[in-house]
């Protein structure tokens, strides 16, 4: 959907008949629009078995159950309270994308020992976290699975593509009560709108990361699966015929404006929103609405951290912590008390910020389901 679309029909997505028992601001889910996220990502992907994708977004039972419906079984998270969320639902592959330093070890043999069924990996990209997670679980007498991971150039986390990752990837195979699962490659960095280039940009990095696969095979070691995509690179990734391929995309679920202004190319629509009220008007063509940056992810730069179907020319003035100001030649069409839907720039860290979201299919309110793993 590009943008003039937006402007002309988005607003007709986000009507609610009534808002009266909604407390403001209070998290809004279009179920219906995620339904149909879910099924282009697994048409993206060309089987529900090549996703792997990452919960950190929603944190919600509920939307795991839906994606299980759907025949998605790997699931990938970021915290041990993600982890658990998925395990108490019955996902059965857990990839818990963090490597294990300190206490965290010794939370995740708890969440082990909780949860016996389901097969639990997490990451590796240093020699030094190895040796600690080894010993732990030789320690209480279990096994975790480890998938290796690689810096596709985010300089975040992730060992370079040299002979030093070959080196980690033997001590991964070879060390106590670990299970080589693979590779991890997340590549959220490429965010070119155009398609041709983020195509480009990925496979230049892709290169070099297929380059250490391969010699790792020759090296006489398996690669089970690669773990790897983020939101930009997922449609460029699903094109690639790669052998144990998971795509691993989190955003997708709800999309965000950031991300549908970015991709033009997604057939995906923002299904996560915001419900706000006129809490004052003392200033001609502004209005003060009560979604300040506690409610609404605030890394976005200040002045685009929302969008507003229904006043598409609104402009924020200021934000603070429980308020917004802004301006709109529609001020005067509304009074204190009444609503607007406003959808977030940046989806993952809006949900963090609410304990509950009101679930919304054809234009009412039809459950509410709690964002079970916001904590840590």
């Amino acid at each position: 959907m590009n943008e003039s679309t937006t402007t002309a029909d988005m607003a007709s997505c986000y009507g609610i008949e009534t808002t009266e028992e909604i407390f403001s601001p209070g998290l809004l889910i279009f179920k219906d629009l995620v339904q149909r996220n879910l099924e282009e990502m697994v048409r993206i992907a060309g089987a529900a078995e090549r996703l792997r994708p990452h919960c950190k977004t929603h944190k919600t039972r509920e939307i795991v159950q839906m994606q299980i419906e759907l025949g998605i079984t790997k699931h990938k998270c970021a915290t041990i309270r993600e982890a658990e969320m998925l395990a108490e639902i019955g996902v059965e592959d857990i990839l818990l994308a963090y490597q294990m330093i300190g206490p965290n070890i010794k939370r995740l043999i708890e969440l082990i020992e909780r949860f016996p069924s389901p097969r639990f990996a997490c990451l590796v990209d240093d020699p030094m976290a190895l040796g600690p997670l080894s010993a732990a679980m030789n320690r209480a007498g279990k096994q975790i699975g480890v998938f290796m991971d690689v810096d596709p150039g985010m300089n975040r986390t992730g060992i370079d593509a040299d002979s030093d990752a070959i080196l980690l990837y033997e001590m991964i195979c070879t060390s106590a009560n670990i299970e080589i699962r693979g590779l991890h490659w997340y590549d959220g960095h490429h965010r070119q709108s155009d398609l041709q280039q983020r195509r480009a940009a990925v496979d230049a990095a892709w290169e070099p990361f297929t380059n250490l696969r391969n010699q790792i095979l020759l090296s006489g070691f398996d690669v089970p699966a690669v773990v790897a995509a983020g939101t930009g690179s997922f449609p460029v990734l699903a094109e690639k015929g790669e052998p144990g391929l998971e795509l691993s995309p989190g955003t997708t679920t709800y999309f965000d404006v950031g991300y549908q202004r970015t991709f033009p190319d997604l057939n995906l629509q923002p299904a996560l929103g915001v419900l706000t009220r006129v809490i004052s008007k003392r200033r001609a063509g502004h209005l003060t609405l009560d979604i300040g940056h506690k409610s609404v992810a605030a890394d976005p730069p200040a002045g685009s951290r929302l969008f507003f179907p229904e006043i598409p020319d609104a402009k924020e003035v200021k934000h603070t912590e429980e308020h917004l100001v802004i301006a709109t030649n529609r001020a005067d069409e509304y009074q204190l008390g009444d609503t607007l839907v406003a959808l977030p720039i940046h989806a993952c860290p809006t949900s963090a910020a609410h304990d509950f979201a009101n679930v919304i299919s054809d234009g009412s309110v039809v459950d509410r389901w709690e964002i079970a793993a916001r904590g840590r």
